[in-house]
């Protein structure tokens, strides 16, 4: 390419003055340039329409602008070739075209990121004070790195700089240690998002309730007794967490029940289904087409138990199901005549000098 452009640019000094024909190619090879960049974008962008990813349209964005910039490289330098300019002046255009070429790329991450942190930051899953500062962060970290390469690219030593900056950093992440823990795991939460804002969620030590804000330190949660709970992120991402709304807010509520060992468990296993079907049915949070059934487990010292699986339509609802449920079994097992026995114990009771084993004594609390 850089042989023809000169064979192009010795061709055309010596028919016109190259004075007269540098910025007449110059102008040229921009608009040329500029209108296939156009014309590249626009099919891009319809392609991208096309498309459920919101990744080629953040990529398609990022084009723009370092696309502009290369272009006015290239045309700098095309123009150096036909002017008569000086070794040194070549030297520097050359140095200027890799330095554009540096720049453009660093723009186009720059861009790039913004455009992911915009998409993917958007949802209320960070806060407006969070986002900009991991923005901030980010596009800092890209453009200095540039800055760093380009230092280097024009001969100026970034040993030094280097030197200085791993000392000034090893200081300050000492010193910020938590807060950059908590930091880095608000950015984990916001790309993963385990939890949501308006999620109900518990974690290991009990803590439990709806996520209110996750900020770029801590993570707010109201309780059901309404206060707030503030926990640092990085004590959030090392617990085990449950996300009682993934995969989505319907979940089983089991209630454990024992009757009788004289009960018919049939019968037991229908009035059961029965009354748990006429719950979900009324209460307020039941899944009325869900078929709520019976599953028997032990044998028990007084009673056979088994566990009740109903369906409520989201977690809080679950405590006003079973305690209708509850209520409604009970007086239906009343009804029935199904006993729900009282716990209850064999006590031997032997005298010293009796030497028979007497009957055992039951009693019952």
């Amino acid at each position: 390419m850089s042989e023809f452009l000169t064979y192009s640019t010795e061709t055309l000094t010596t028919i016109l003055p190259p004075f007269l024909i540098g910025p007449a190619v110059f102008l040229f090879w921009l608009c040329a340039l500029w209108l296939v960049k156009r014309y590249f974008l626009y099919r891009l962008r319809r392609w991208a329409v096309s498309t459920k990813t919101r990744w080629d349209n953040i990529v398609i964005g990022a084009l723009s602008f370092p696309l502009d910039f290369l272009i006015l490289a290239s045309g700098l330098v095309l123009l150096e070739k036909i002017l008569p300019l000086s070794s040194q002046a070549d030297e520097f255009t050359s140095k200027l075209f890799q330095g554009c070429v540096l720049f453009s790329a660093v723009f186009f991450l720059d861009r790039f990121v913004k455009g992911a942190l915009d998409e993917y930051t958007s949802k209320p899953i960070f806060s407006r004070i969070s986002h900009g500062v991991a923005k901030g962060v980010i596009r800092g970290f890209i453009i200095g790195i540039g800055i760093l390469i380009f230092l280097d690219l024009i001969g100026i030593s970034i040993t030094p700089i280097l030197a200085s900056l791993g000392i000034g950093s090893l200081a300050v992440a000492l010193a910020l240690q938590d807060t950059l823990s908590n930091f880095f795991a608000g950015l984990y939460v916001a790309i993963d998002k385990p939890i949501q804002p308006g999620d109900f969620i518990r974690l290991e030590n009990g803590a439990e309730g709806y996520v209110i804000d996750v900020g770029w330190r801590s993570t707010k949660i109201r309780t059901l007794p309404n206060s707030v709970v503030i926990i640092p992120n990085s004590k959030l991402t090392g617990s085990v967490l449950t996300n009682y709304y993934l995969p989505d807010k319907e979940l089983a509520v089991l209630v454990e029940v024992g009757v009788d060992y004289r009960s018919n468990l049939d019968h037991v296993e229908k009035i059961t289904c029965q009354t748990a079907k006429e719950v979900l049915s009324k209460v307020t949070g039941g899944v009325r087409t869900f078929d709520p059934f019976v599953r028997f487990h032990t044998f028990a010292e007084s009673s056979i138990n088994f566990t009740v699986i109903l369906r409520a339509r989201e977690f809080v609802d679950s405590f006003v199901i079973k305690h209708e449920f509850i209520k409604a079994l009970h007086a239906r097992f009343q009804k029935e005549g199904i006993v729900i026995p009282f716990p209850i114990r064999t006590v031997e009771v032997r005298r010293q000098d009796e030497q028979s084993i007497p009957e055992p004594l039951k009693t019952s609390h």
